[in-house]
C-alpha cells in the first residue's frame, strides 16, 4: 500500500538524521536542500520529455524523497510534519474541486479550470488581505508568484494571471503579431551604437522571449519544457557535428562557416 511504503519512507529519512546515522542528511537544512529538489524537479521534467517511465518511476521517488527530507527538517522542530502536508494538499485538492465534490458541475475541461481558477483567486484575495501591512496597499492579481521561478516560467505565470483577469491576445494569429513585433524592434536597435544603448538592446531581447513564453502559454505548452526539448535537440545536433567534422580529421574551430552549415543542415535533415 502507497501508505505503508510512506511510513517506511518517512522512518528511513528520520533514522538518517538521527544522532547515529548518516552524517551528510544530519548537516543538511532547509537552504541546502534546495539546490536538491530543484535538481530532482527537472530531472523528472526530462523523463517526462522523452518518455522514459523507467527512468520517471526512478526520478519521481527522488523527488518524493525531498518532499519527506524537507518535512523531517520541519517535524524536528516540531513545525509540522509529513502528515500534515499530506492532509493540507488532500484539502486544498478538495476545495478546489467544487466541480466534483461540491454543487457546481464542469462538462469540459476549460469549464472545470475556471472553476479551479477561481477558488484559487478567492484564496489570495484572502491571504493578500491578511498580507496586508495598511491602508493604501491594493492586492494585485500578480501578488503570490515566486521570485525564485525561472525567468520563462515566470513570464508564463504572470500571463495567465493576466489571462484570468480576460487580459490575453483574442487568438493565436495575434501573438504571432506581437512576436513579430518585438522582433522588428529589436532589429531597429541594432547595430548596438553607444554604450548606453545595449541596456535598449537588453530590454527589446526580453521583451521577445516575454512575447515567445507567452505564445508557448497560449499554444498549451510551458515555455521551460519548450526550451529545454530546443536545447536538447541542439546539443544532439552539435554532438553530431563535432562526430562528422572529428571524421574529417579536424576541429570544430578549424572549419569554415561554410562547412559548418552544410554539415549542420546534413544533420537536420537525417
Amino acid at each position: 500500500m502507497a501508505g505503508d511504503n510512506l511510513a517506511k519512507l518517512v522512518k528511513l529519512m528520520a533514522r538518517l538524521r538521527a544522532p547515529d546515522g548518516c552524517p551528510w542528511d544530519r548537516a543538511q537544512d532547509y537552504d541546502s536542500v534546495k539546490g536538491l529538489l530543484l535538481e530532482e524537479a527537472y530531472e523528472v521534467v526530462d523523463t517526462v520529455n522523452a518518455r522514459d517511465f523507467d527512468a520517471l518511476e526512478d526520478e519521481l521517488g527522488d523527488l518524493l524523497f525531498q518532499v519527506v527530507f524537507y518535512s523531517q527538517l520541519a517535524a524536528e522542530e516540531k513545525r509540522f510534519t509529513i502528515d500534515d502536508v499530506v492532509e493540507r494538499v488532500h484539502a486544498k485538492l478538495i476545495r478546489r474541486h467544487p466541480h466534483v465534490f461540491g454543487g457546481v458541475r464542469a462538462n469540459t475541461a476549460e469549464e472545470a479550470l475556471q472553476s479551479w481558477m477561481s477558488v484559487k483567486e478567492k484564496e489570495r484575495e484572502a491571504a493578500a488581505g491578511k498580507q496586508s501591512s495598511g491602508p493604501g496597499k491594493a492586492a494585485s492579481l500578480l501578488d503570490g508568484i515566486a521570485e525564485t521561478l525561472p525567468s520563462t516560467l515566470e513570464a508564463y505565470e504572470l500571463g495567465v494571471r493576466a489571462a484570468e483577469a480576460g487580459f490575453d491576445w483574442a487568438k493565436v494569429e495575434d501573438l504571432l503579431d506581437k512576436v513579430e513585433e518585438e522582433l522588428h524592434e529589436l532589429r531597429s536597435e541594432l547595430p548596438v551604437r553607444p554604450a548606453h544603448d545595449v541596456r535598449k538592446v537588453e530590454e527589446e531581447v526580453g521583451d521577445l522571449l516575454f512575447a515567445a513564453a507567452n505564445l508557448a502559454r497560449y499554444l498549451r505548452s510551458d515555455p521551460e519544457s519548450c526550451l529545454r526539448r530546443a536545447n536538447q535537440k541542439f546539443t544532439r545536433r552539435f554532438q553530431k557535428l563535432e562526430q562528422e567534422v572529428s571524421k574529417r580529421g579536424k576541429k570544430v574551430r578549424e572549419c569554415s562557416a561554410q562547412e559548418l552549415d552544410e554539415i549542420w543542415e546534413g544533420i537536420k535533415k537525417e
